[in-house]
């Protein structure tokens, strides 16, 4: 058995680094620790905290192919991140031009959920406490 403790981190390669960095950033608030530009690569790595723990690295690379995304296609399905109130966060989200879907209710927890993307389409869910 690997005894594994938690999610080190989630790895996102973006088309627009300064797009995703401002949404990622300014947006969503997360913290920058690290941001690197690697030359041989025409590549930045920005590394983000994410409260509680865990960290969202931010990869740039000249000409990414796109991915297609399917709800159900197999893959990251999306990335989700624990809110304290959901009402709220899609209300500040909307405040700045941001898509929000309705909010929904989980069938099998009873908590209070819903979806936005991120500028390449990612889909990221905001889920209540």
């Amino acid at each position: 058995m690997l005894n594994l403790q938690r999610i080190h981190h989630v790895a996102i390669i973006v088309s627009n680094y300064e797009r995703s960095k401002y949404f990622y950033t300014e947006i969503l608030g997360l913290e920058i620790i690290l941001e690197t530009y690697r030359e041989k690569r025409d590549s930045y790595k920005l590394d983000l905290r994410v409260s509680g723990g865990g960290q969202i690295e931010l990869f740039s690379f000249p000409e990414p192919p796109p991915r297609s995304s399917y709800p159900e296609s197999a893959g990251l399905r999306h990335l989700a991140f624990e809110v304290d109130d959901v009402e709220k966060a899609k209300s500040r989200l909307e405040d700045q031009q941001i898509a929000v879907e309705e909010i929904r209710t989980d069938e099998i927890t009873g908590k209070r959920f819903t979806f936005l993307a991120d500028p390449d389409g990612l889909p990221i869910e905001l889920y209540g406490r």
